[in-house]
């Protein structure tokens, strides 16, 4: 009994988790297009929105963080991701604003990009869980 209490609030964890997973996904989508304009001499003002789109994904982060942390919990022995946060911020931030060329830039974008990939692999193990989790 206590097995299916587990498996039914693992997936109701999942099914809370996914579109959070996903809006941060469209965030970084977006600046990561932000960040090539940025690249090809966009400035201060798509500086701006890049990392407003970015602050905003990292709060959902943030959010799938917690929930990710109960998951394992529920889950327990099932190997999960403990921490997906964005490896964007500190120097990378303050070096895209302050010495704002295309080495900046580049630096950025690439930390932008691999955010975006974590994500992506974040959202596919999520997908797999779920799909196991529905089969229990």
């Amino acid at each position: 009994m206590q097995e299916n209490q587990n498996t039914g609030e693992a997936l109701a964890i999942v099914d809370r988790l996914l579109p959070i997973v996903d809006e941060a996904e469209r965030k970084l989508k977006s600046a990561r297009n932000w960040s090539v304009l940025d690249m090809l001499g966009g400035g201060f003002i798509v500086d701006m929105v890049k990392h407003y789109k970015l602050n905003g994904a990292a709060g959902l982060m943030r959010e799938a963080d917690a929930l990710l942390r109960r998951l394992q919990q529920v889950l327990g022995a099932i190997s999960m991701p403990q921490d997906y946060r964005m490896s964007i911020g500190g120097f990378a931030t303050f070096a895209d604003f302050f010495f704002d060329g295309i080495f900046a830039d580049a630096y950025m974008a690439s930390k932008i990009f691999s955010s975006l990939d974590e994500v992506r692999r974040l959202k596919e193990r999520l997908l797999e869980l779920r799909t196991l989790l529905s089969r229990m």
